[in-house]
């Protein structure tokens, strides 16, 4: 795929989505920095990463704090001598009704997935620009086309999420820097099952009676997402052959938007 040699940074990195995405560029020939707050569970991964044949590594990141940002790309920057992909993961859920949602809540989901996404952006653009190549994957949800309720800070992230992407997008273009945003539906993760147990316990219903009446409802297709079929995609859109998507989404959504 033309992958080999170049270096990736994924948030959240350390298992779920984000761990299958760092295992298929690894596969591919991208040395791949894991962004995590789990240092063992980063620990962990870097070994399978290893075991692929490509270097990695695991540097501890909380990506609200702006000094943290900065050194994961001073940091990756520094050991590989340069930054291509920059997968923007990590991510964190919090279910309740408006008026009962915890400010501090919202503040740690919108920090996360939505100004980390920024500072991280913001920090690896002046090495892109300056190697002419880049790809940003922010990995955003079908809550970024859609509302669902309970979810104020999750939709309101992803949603802002989206916007960013096509500013980067702008603002990339001249110096082959491209941004997408991955929209998946529900995708079989610990975060997920969360969700649904959070859901459950938000609607007064079972687990099970979530899945049926919550999760899969909307769906065209009654499944969850496996976390391989998101990475598959994140790694298509760093090659050379996606290089003209930029500045829009990609909905993996099993057809809950089509209604």
């Amino acid at each position: 795929m033309g992958l080999n040699g170049k270096v990736g940074i994924v948030t959240g990195g350390a298992s779920g989505i984000g761990k299958a995405i760092a295992l298929a560029l690894a596969k591919a020939g991208v040395d791949v920095v894991i962004a995590d707050l789990s240092e063992p569970t980063g620990q962990e991964t870097v070994k399978e990463l290893e075991a692929t044949g490509t270097k990695a590594f695991f540097q501890k990141t909380d990506v609200t704090k702006r000094e943290e940002a900065r050194r994961l790309i001073d940091g990756t920057v520094g050991r590989f001598g340069r930054l291509d992909i920059l997968v923007n993961n990590a991510g964190l859920q919090h279910v309740a009704p408006i008026q009962d949602f915890p400010e501090e809540k919202w503040d740690l989901l919108v920090g996360v997935m939505l100004t980390g996404a920024f500072l991280l952006t913001k920090h690896a653009f002046p090495h892109m620009i300056r190697q002419h190549f880049g790809r940003i994957i922010n990995i955003a949800s079908a809550h970024g086309l859609v509302a669902s309720p309970f979810k104020a800070a999750y939709v309101s992230a992803k949603h802002g999420l989206l916007g960013l992407t096509k500013v980067i997008a702008l603002e990339g273009a001249a110096h082959n820097i491209t941004a997408v945003a991955v929209c998946p539906g529900y995708v079989r993760t610990p975060l997920v099952e969360k969700q649904i147990a959070d859901q459950a316990q938000a609607h007064g219903i079972s687990a099970q009676e979530v899945m049926e009446k919550v999760v899969l409802a909307p769906q065209a297709i009654k499944r969850l997402l496996e976390p391989e079929e998101v990475a598959e995609v994140v790694v298509f859109l760093c090659t050379d052959q996606a290089s003209g998507i930029t500045g829009t989404h990609l909905a993996m959504d099993l057809g809950w938007t089509a209604h």
